[in-house]
């Protein structure tokens, strides 16, 4: 016979809730610093031992409770932040349930002490398991200091789950970096077992960032604001990329959270400066009236949805684009002609005396002619065989010596392994890899006519047979149309069965039914909760990869030099669309270190 139905005791309810909201020591750390910030604290102390299973105490100089709010605030769902129904439709405070005191003082060891400001004593309240064991006066500033200790005392199975004491410090630190970049004007201090991990003063933003997670790092600023989100930020650049999520920090109305749409937005802004598996460093505030979000979905408050988040997808997306669109990461010194052959000299100035036929010759029109020299011996047997590619076709410009940019104004040396271009200049060694710059090209190409609604395609002779898989099926169904845009034509032939009858120009002589298969690969994995167009840059970028020679490749001079010159009109030049590094610089110092000349 099945058990009959009864009310919970309020004691496992505790433990219930606890098991909602306390994982782990830096799930507790949280919510009481985020009581404390709803204070309107200033100054904000955290000290823990044994990882935080032992002792947790926080100390905070906000506005304090009296001694019947204190006894309140160990009540479930009793809270200060909340009245009626229209709160809840537009919070703006940290907390806001009343569960989490009640759920750590469960299942821990718990002293609250609280002085209200104007009040001549404090109180301090004594807890075990969740039950009152004293309720005490004492002497204390205006403010509140929470002690927890032994948590989960009384729950061995959640004991078990928590990890060495090293592994839960590392977590609480985490916790209170996010913590403390949420607000700059508060001052934290983290103390573990004994020994001080950080003390911040309030600061600027950037200050902040700087003294926690960005130390002696460049930060550009982000900033911009539309009808739904006001965004600001900084960002590091992406050679400070990082191998995990951890250094993307983004606060929706000064709460941190981790969203999907909000990270997804960011990735996607990020995608042609950042290899596959790289993430930028980036912090992301976001400002936004609390009625278009819903911070009410988990316990924990990390999830949220919006109402728009198209919207705010989009804004996300376009602010930071514009950011790194703008930011000064490609090196453009003054390459003038004077300069260009300043370090020259010294590499072939015993070549230009022996080689030169005529004694009364200028000295830099007898290194240029070395120059040229040099460079002809150098690929004289590869222009020979050379394949000409489409894409370094020179474009007559009559005026472009006038107003060279940082590629154009390199001076070439040659190509190494036929898949390396050799320049240098007035400072350093320049390798530029030459299909990355290829593809970077092609991708800002294919980029301008796809939103043009200008991608030439070519109809093939023969259609080809695609056999797709169940969710291939389903994504080229959905995404015919958008897929027609990017110049494939996909023609339904009865049951997984497609015809491929036209593809982009400059993929046609590759093979297109791999590329297809990529294509529906991406946007499988990544459309099926978001829109078409943002997911466009990754298909480019596969298309733009699969256009462009691979391997090795001679160039003539020439065309060496158109590539060069289209570098300098193409956004970030200094990455290919997946993120890889174009260019690299040896500067003319470290070589000479490494040869011992200085």
């Amino acid at each position: 016979m099945p058990a009959p139905v009864r009310i919970l005791s309020e004691n496992i309810a505790n433990k219930i809730a606890a098991g909602e909201v306390v994982e782990r020591p830096a799930s507790v750390i949280k919510e009481l610093v985020e009581n404390a910030l709803d204070a309107d604290a200033t100054d904000i102390r955290l000290e823990i031992s044994g990882g935080g299973r032992r002792l947790i105490r926080i100390s905070d100089n906000g506005h304090g409770m009296s001694r019947e709010d204190a006894l309140l605030a160990l009540e479930r769902h009793a809270t200060s932040k909340l009245r009626t129904d229209s709160d809840l439709e537009a919070i703006s405070s940290l907390g806001f349930r009343g569960e989490a005191l009640p759920s750590i003082a469960s299942v821990s060891r718990l002293r609250l002490k609280s002085r209200a400001d104007g009040t001549p004593e404090g109180t301090e309240i004594y807890q075990e398991g969740g039950k009152i064991r004293t309720v005490t006066a004492c002497g204390m500033a205006t403010g509140t200091e929470i002690t927890v200790e032994h948590l989960f005392f009384n729950t061995p199975a959640r004991q078990k789950f928590l990890r060495r004491p090293e592994t839960e410090a590392g977590h609480v630190g985490d916790q209170m970096v996010r913590l403390a970049i949420a607000r700059p004007d508060v001052a934290f201090s983290y103390t573990n077992d004994g020994r001080e991990q950080f003390r911040v003063i309030a600061a600027t933003p950037k200050e902040r960032i700087q003294q926690l997670t960005a130390k002696n790092l460049p930060l550009a600023p982000l900033s911009g604001k539309t009808a739904v989100v006001s965004i600001s930020g900084f960002f590091a650049p992406p050679e400070h990329a990082r191998s995990t999520t951890g250094s993307i920090f983004t606060y929706v109305n000064g709460r941190f959270m981790r969203d999907k749409i909000i990270q997804h937005s960011i990735m996607q802004a990020f995608r042609p400066v950042l290899e596959r598996g790289r993430y930028p460093l980036i912090v992301l505030f976001m400002e936004i009236d609390p009625h278009e979000v819903d911070v009410n979905v988990h316990p924990t408050k990390h999830e949220l949805r919006f109402r728009q988040q198209n919207q705010v997808h989009d804004a996300i997306h376009s602010i930071i684009s514009e950011a790194l669109g703008s930011s000064s990461w490609l090196p453009k010194p003054d390459f003038s002609s004077k300069n260009l052959y300043t370090t020259a000299q010294p590499a072939i100035s015993t070549h230009v005396e022996s080689s030169d036929d005529q004694p009364g010759a200028k000295k830099e029109s007898g290194i240029q002619q070395a120059v040229v020299r040099f460079m002809d011996r150098q690929q004289s047997a590869a222009y020979s065989s050379c394949e000409t590619s489409p894409l370094y076709q020179p474009v007559h410009q009559p005026e472009l010596a006038a107003s060279k940019g940082f590629f154009s104004s390199l001076s070439v040396i040659g190509q190494f392994h036929a898949a390396y271009i050799l320049c240098q200049s007035s400072t350093a060694l320049v390798i530029i890899d030459q299909h990355a710059a290829a593809e970077r090209i092609r991708f800002q190409q294919l980029r301008k006519s796809f939103f043009a609604k200008r991608i030439e395609s070519q109809r093939l002779l023969i259609p080809e047979s695609l056999e797709l898989s169940f969710a291939e099926l389903e994504t080229a169904t959905k995404n015919l149309t958008e897929l027609a845009n990017l110049g494939f034509e996909l023609t339904p032939f009865g049951g997984q069965t497609f015809m491929l009858t036209a593809v982009p120009a400059v993929v046609a002589a590759t093979d297109k039914k791999r590329l297809v298969h990529d294509l529906l690969e991406e946007l499988t994995a990544v459309g099926k909760n978001s829109a078409f167009d943002t997911v466009v840059d990754e298909l480019l970028s596969r298309i733009a990869c699969h256009s462009v020679v691979r391997g090795a490749h001679y160039l003539e001079k020439r065309q060496i030099e158109e590539l060069l010159r289209q570098m300098d009109e193409t956004d970030f030049a200094a990455y290919c669309p997946h993120g890889r590094p174009v260019y690299h610089e040896l500067p003319l110092g470290e070589i000479e270190r490494y040869f011992k000349r200085t």
